[in-house]
């Protein structure tokens, strides 16, 4: 995520992520509070209604920082005095505070600092030196946003779509880059990058670009991250290593806004820049969108957590060290939640193997911020029923972030997806399409019986929201005929274990995994085994045999 190059590393869905964003915010859930949906965009009702992240209530945060004493040191630095940079205090008043017109260059520098003395005081720890800061518009950032989506490979860009199409989040319509690439120009409000040690802040003013003092200072605790803890070694090998560690980074930077937020008006004079007014338009792929905001939304709490375990910020210092290893442990703060390690052996046959790019077998976790999102990905879409629905993800609750504690994903314990190819779609251009003819083997592990059943509850409604028929005369097997999402699916389940093979015909499935979508049990009609089928799916401890062994 810090980086603003992609990696060499194949990892399906992190893989856009890293090369498109550093170290950033994002609007959050008051975008899409106030959000008409629609299939081919969301409209937000005025720019100042999508924050940057969203506003958490705490009893720990109040009172949490180290403010610098009252009797203020004679000989004051930058790197030792907390609250004070380059010649400023984190109270001063300044000539633009209140101000609604943009900050010119010369008056530029010492909101900088005195933002950076109030991080400080928030976050009692001191900056090393100073920090770049630049102000463009959203017209700029796009520009800059849609260079970082061009040095992609056609391997990339296919295995970014059958990864994303797994997750039903990007169908046959469009390309799994350009989804994710309007996601970021759209909705990123501020970034850090640290290989420039500069902060980019994005106005929606176009003619005179305006400084969000609150953006601004959630970018600056990135800044300061990078000074002491170095965010270039922050790097998770897989979607859910990622996130979670984003986890860790953007609760810690959204914990400190909140709390900057909370002195603005009361205790500090802020610099509040004017709204541009009227309507902007963000073209938001709700389930790429749920997905990366999710450290955003559960990383406040985590951060409280970690605060609970020590006096002050030691503990958060410390994870940096050891950041969490899955967004399950950032979901449910406080407990262990390592991930199960599965395998997916290769098992294809008749032309199928496991796709490679740049050398290595294209692999990844989700996690259960990706299942969460893969549930949700419907629920800001009109006419499309979805698995969790606006109430599960409480996106009318006062802007205080998103759920994504759920029964249908809570008792993950592990996962991994494995895309297979044949040879006919080696040399495709069009990454849709070739994902259309591609398969994979999902593998799943849960913490319970229940939990597995629960899973398959759940994906077993995503399918039937998605028109998929279940297939006479073989088991647990299910056909979308059109669609972006059309295909054969199987559904396996073994005591934990929970397996999704997906193919492009019923017959290819077995060639994508021996021995998937066998024959119905003798003795089954079309009916009979419907509802064998249905009782294996829903039930909460029946599941039909397949024979099938590891």
């Amino acid at each position: 995520m810090p980086s603003t190059r992609p990696r060499t590393s194949v990892v399906l869905l992190v893989l856009v992520l890293a090369g498109a964003l550093v170290t950033s915010g994002l609007a959050g859930p008051a975008l899409a509070a106030s959000a008409t949906a629609a299939s081919g965009g969301t409209t937000a009702t005025s720019a100042d209604q999508v924050e940057l992240a969203p506003r958490l209530d705490s009893a720990t945060t109040t009172n949490a920082a180290v403010a610098p004493p009252d009797d203020r040191p004679a000989n004051t630095s930058t790197e030792d005095t907390v609250g004070y940079v380059d010649g400023y205090w984190y109270d001063d008043e300044l000539p633009v505070d209140n101000q609604t017109d943009a900050v010119v260059d010369d008056d530029l520098e010492p909101v900088v600092y005195r933002a950076m003395a109030r991080v400080e005081v928030l976050r009692n720890q001191t900056f090393k030196e100073g920090v770049a800061v630049d102000v463009v518009s959203r017209e700029t950032y796009r520009q800059t946003n849609d260079e970082r989506f061009e040095n992609y490979t056609t391997a990339e860009r296919v295995e970014q779509n059958i990864g994303y199409e797994a997750l039903f989040m990007v169908g046959r319509d469009t390309t799994a880059v350009n989804a994710t690439k309007t996601v970021y120009g759209g909705a990123v409000k501020g970034y850090y990058d640290p290989e420039t040690d500069e902060i980019v802040i994005v106005s929606e003013n176009p003619e005179t670009p305006a400084l969000d003092e609150l953006t601004l200072g959630h970018e600056l605790v990135h800044a300061l991250q990078d000074q002491r803890f170095n965010l270039t070694e922050l790097n998770g090998s897989t979607q859910d290593a990622t996130l979670a560690t984003k986890g860790l980074i953007e609760g810690d930077a959204s914990w400190v806004e909140r709390e900057y937020e909370r002195r603005c008006g009361v205790t500090w004079d802020c610099l509040t820049p004017r709204s541009a007014g009227g309507s902007s338009q963000f073209d938001v792929n709700w389930g790429i969108y749920f997905a990366i905001y999710q450290p955003y939304s559960d990383g406040p709490d985590y951060i409280d957590s970690l605060r609970q375990q020590g006096e002050g910020w030691s503990a958060v210092n410390a994870a940096y060290d050891e950041p969490p290893a899955t967004t399950s442990a950032v979901i449910h703060p406080g407990s262990e939640r390592e991930p199960a390690n599965v395998s997916v052996p290769d098992r294809s046959s008749d032309g199928w193997r496991q796709l490679t790019v740049n050398g290595e077998v294209a692999n990844d976790t989700i996690g259960e911020a990706g299942m969460v999102a893969m549930f949700a990905a419907d629920a800001m879409t009109q006419d499309q029923p979805s698995v969790l629905d606006g109430t599960d993800l409480d996106v009318l609750g006062g802007g205080r972030g998103f759920n994504y504690d759920h029964t249908v994903t809570d008792g993950w314990a592990g996962d991994k997806l494995v895309i297979y190819t044949a040879a006919e779609i080696d040399n495709a251009t069009d990454p849709a399409d070739a994902a259309g003819q591609a398969g994979y083997v999902w593998r799943t592990e849960w913490q319970s019986t229940e939990d597995t059943g629960e899973f398959l509850e759940g994906y077993r409604e995503l399918l039937a929201n998605h028109d998929a028929e279940p297939v006479a005369g073989r088991q647990n097997t299910f056909v979308i005929d059109d669609g972006g999402y059309s295909g054969a699916y199987y559904l396996e389940r073994n005591g934990t274990t929970a397996t999704i093979v997906r193919a492009p015909s019923v017959a290819a499935l077995s060639n994508v995994d021996a021995g998937a979508a066998p024959e119905a049990t003798s003795g089954f009609g079309v009916t009979a085994a419907v509802g064998v089928i249905a009782v294996a799916l829903f039930g909460t401890g029946v599941w039909l045999a397949v024979g099938r062994r590891r």
